[in-house]
């Protein structure tokens, strides 16, 4: 008889037999220990031992819910109201008897208790509380389509999908050939330092938890201020699964005023040529699929969509 019960501190080993027979996408980490689900999901400052319920035959555990909440205006603490269903996994033997189910109305209870008003499922940045560099690459896009039972599951249970990310993939065997009249003078008014990521929030802090981000700033020479800037991280928890030597884009801005001039393409076009001489071998970028400005610049530089996300939504 299956029975259910919140976070325990013998669990993990058992949740990473969960993890590992549940997330077998492209798109899932290898766990081959609990440390990476220390580093990424118990060391947070929020995690709450309730959020995580388990499902147990027996001494057996057989799935796992994980929940949590979204950051407040500002990213210095929680806003209770927007609930995050983060993962969800049962092991192949004890699917289609409602184990799945039960799971997600016990998490979203725990998240109505806490206050929640609105319930998502799927983490996508900035409501990704959990999960960042186990599940979905580069960054948070919500559950994948290559989970393919991900997305009728949720909708059966009277969510909807509400948005959709986009992951493209560039293989780095070879530096992108971009041709743009306007780089010439880009390349004389401004330079490119690369440093540890600065300025972050305390939400931002506590998702990148322990993974080291690069800034790449594109400076004014003449003042000194950046007119964009993009972040890397190195992707090594998939190496094993992908046996690549990936490099993920997390987070890509250009100030409103220097939009739509060209600047977002000749940054990434000479942090592309950076990191293929730092012999990645792969590098990932995920975009809006609405956002079709975005997804054109991706594509002009030889990236290929290879999956896409999405989160769902139901209202409390």
């Amino acid at each position: 008889m299956i029975h259910y019960r919140s976070f325990c501190n013998t669990d993990p080993p058992g949740l990473v037999n969960v993890w590992n027979e549940s997330f077998t996408g492209r798109g899932a980490v290898v766990l081959r220990s609990a440390t990476l689900l220390e580093y990424f999901l118990f060391a947070k400052a929020y995690f709450d031992p309730e959020g995580l319920i388990v499902a147990a035959d027996g001494d057996q555990l057989v799935g796992f819910a994980l929940a949590g909440f979204g950051p407040n205006g500002d990213g210095s603490g929680l806003d209770t109201t927007a609930g995050v269903l983060s993962a969800l996994g049962v092991i192949p033997s004890h699917r289609k008897q409602g184990v799945g189910a039960a799971l997600t109305a016990r998490a979203e209870a725990y998240l109505r208790r806490r206050g929640a008003t609105t319930l998502y499922a799927g983490p996508m940045a900035p409501l990704n509380p959990f999960t960042f560099g186990l599940y979905g690459g580069s960054q948070s896009p919500g559950f994948l389509d290559s989970d393919t039972a991900a997305g009728p599951f949720f909708e059966r249970r009277g969510y909807f999908a509400q948005e959709g990310k986009l992951v493209f993939q560039r293989p780095l065997d070879r530096p992108p050939v971009v041709t743009d009249g306007r780089f010439a003078a880009y390349r004389q008014r401004y330079e490119i330092t690369v440093g540890p990521r600065k300025e972050t929030t305390w939400w931002q802090e506590c998702v990148f938890g322990p993974l080291e981000l690069h800034d790449y700033r594109l400076t004014d020479k003449a003042t000194g201020k950046w007119a964009a800037r993009a972040s890397l991280w190195e992707m090594e928890t998939y190496s094993p699964a992908w046996n690549e030597h990936a490099v993920g884009l997390a987070e890509l801005e250009v100030v409103t005023d220097a939009r739509r001039k060209g600047l977002a393409r000749f940054l990434l076009a000479q942090i592309l040529r950076h990191v293929h001489e730092q012999f990645f071998t792969v590098a990932e970028i995920q975009a809006a699929e609405t956002n079709i400005a975005a997804v054109n610049l991706i594509r002009g530089l030889g990236f290929t969509q290879v999956d896409r996300g999405r989160r769902f939504r139901l209202e409390a």
